[in-house]
Order: C-alpha cells, then structure tokens, then sequence
C-alpha cells in the first residue's frame, strides 16, 4: 500500500532539507502521541546509517519497528526505511528547487506485508485508503506550512 503526495515550501532547498533534519522534533513527535521512540546508532551528523525503536499501539495492538535511514543525499532526498515482525516499508522525502525561494517537497509511504495477519492488517488500511489518504495529504501539508512559517520568522 502507497500513499504520495506532493508540497511546495516558500524556502530555498536548503532550508527545507535542514528542517527535515531535525530528527528530534520527529522523535518529541512521537512521544506526544504515545510512542516510545530511541534512537539507537552512535552517529553524530546526520547520515545514512541513523537507526531508531519504536514501540507504539495501533488498532489496539503493540507494535514494534526499526527505522534506519538508507539514503542521505543533501539537499536533494532522504530515504527511510523501516522492518517490524511482518511487515517492511519506507519514507522518502524527495526535494526540488523550483526556484530560489520556492521548494517541492514529495513525500512517499510505502507498506508491504510479509505475513498473513500484517496482510490482514494492511487489507484492513485498503478498504479507508480513501480517507486515510486526505489524512495523509493534510498532515504532510500541515507540516510544510510548519516549515514555511519556521522560515519566514527565521529570515
């Protein structure tokens, strides 16, 4: 199962690639939504080879992946991809300067099962696709709203 969507940010590239780098608001994030989030590699930059567990619930059972950042391309993509038992998937953040000030941003889910019940489960997510995608598309936008705004009082 796939969800994409597409943003454009009143910032140069630059700017936005930095602010998709701040993995510790993503992890604060988290936490305020009830999941236990670490981070688990010694890195001390952002790159390929960050990994984080995460345990949270979902339609009412515990869950538990691992997410290790493949891809770091500054300022260009960020590949994320996460395994849990049953299930792998991954997160990519591609980036485009439309002009100096103007950047888009695509950001793609992607889900796939490995057994029958994540297949149940990513069945079950299937018959809301529909709403599950506005509820996609709206996060994703309110996001970069919320980096358009971090950039305007930063400027």
């Amino acid at each position: 199962m796939k969800f994409s969507t597409n943003e454009d940010v009143e910032a140069p590239i630059d700017a936005v690639f930095e602010m998709l780098c701040d993995f510790e608001s993503f992890e604060r994030a988290a936490m305020r939504r009830g999941a236990q989030v670490q981070r688990v590699d010694q890195l001390v930059a952002p790159g390929v080879g960050m990994i984080w567990d995460a345990v949270f619930e979902l339609r009412g059972k515990r869950r538990e992946i691992q997410v290790e950042m493949v891809t770091f391309d500054h300022p260009n993509e960020i590949l994320l991809e996460t395994t849990s038992p049953g299930m792998i998937g991954s997160m990519s953040f591609d980036l485009m300067a439309l002009s100096r000030a103007r950047t888009r941003v695509k950001v793609e889910l992607e889900v796939k099962p490995l057994n029958l019940s994540a297949r149940l489960l990513v069945q079950s997510l299937k018959l809301a696709k529909s709403s599950l995608t506005k509820k996609y598309k709206l996060r994703i936008a309110e996001y970069a709203s919320g980096m358009q705004e971090r950039y305007s009082r930063s400027a």
